[in-house]
């Protein structure tokens, strides 16, 4: 299969659930790929996972410019090109009101979900060739609110006006920029939302987000990544500026 052959495709958060699962479907359709990830230990795991010639690791800070800069850097040293750049790295912070919200979280949820993506773009993205593919990972909740979730919700929102301005500034170019927009994924990062929501009960709080979904389960991560690959490829050369719901009819029900 060559859907991405030649291709260069950096994923961020690319040893997590979705970074993972795109990562194999962009190797399995011929794609060169970088896994940028700040976690070792997932770096580690991801590297004996896919054990391939055409996949380097970088671990990195995406809320850094100098980290930005050096994995940028690094791919182009590695593979010599861009062609694809998912930025797919985020975090959760805590459930918690507003009114209680630790500041300590909000910035870092601030800096990695949003400051990330905008870096990513900023440095990014002029080095990409022509006719390439920026996908930012936002959620059902860049489109909805969540109660007790609002650092996340606000930054996840925050990325879809990053994507609408950047597919804008790129359009010259042929760099088409959109935005993915999972609900509930059954992944690690859902289960640290159930325990903290409810350290007692997280099945309830699973249960809850299922009845919630009209597909009554979670996505899958592959799922997600399946969708990540059609906007990698030529399939979607015509489709710039959009959010792109992978939801079950969450957000219709």
């Amino acid at each position: 299969m060559s859907r991405l052959k030649d291709k260069v495709a950096i994923i961020t958060g690319g040893t997590g659930g979705i970074g993972m699962a795109s990562a194999n479907l962009f190797l399995e359709q011929g794609a060169k790929v970088v896994l940028v990830d700040n976690n070792q230990e997932g770096i580690d795991t991801a590297r004996k996972s896919l054990n391939n010639k055409n996949v380097s690791f970088f671990r990195a800070d995406v809320s850094k410019k100098e980290d930005t800069i050096k994995f940028l850097n690094h791919t182009l040293e590695t593979f010599g090109k861009i062609n694809i750049f998912f930025a797919n790295a985020g975090i959760e912070g805590t459930a918690s009101p507003i009114a209680e919200y630790p500041e300590d979280v909000f910035d870092k949820v601030m800096a990695v979900n949003l400051k990330g993506v905008w870096l990513g773009c900023q440095y990014i993205i002029p080095k990409m060739e022509e006719g390439g593919s920026v996908i930012i990972t936002s959620s059902v909740a860049g489109l909805k609110g969540f109660a007790n979730l609002g650092a996340y919700v606000a930054t996840k929102h925050a990325v879809v006006g990053v994507m609408r301005v950047t597919a804008a500034e790129n359009a010259v170019r042929k760099i088409r920029v959109n935005t993915i927009h999972p609900g509930p994924v059954d992944n690690e990062m859902m289960r640290r939302i159930e325990s903290d929501m409810s350290p007692d009960s997280p099945n309830a709080v699973k249960d809850g987000f299922k009845a919630t979904v009209p597909f009554d389960r979670y996505a899958t991560s592959k799922e997600v990544g399946e969708l990540a690959l059609f906007l990698a490829s030529e399939e979607s050369k015509y489709i710039t500026g959009c959010t792109h719901l992978i939801d079950g009819g969450m957000i219709n029900a």
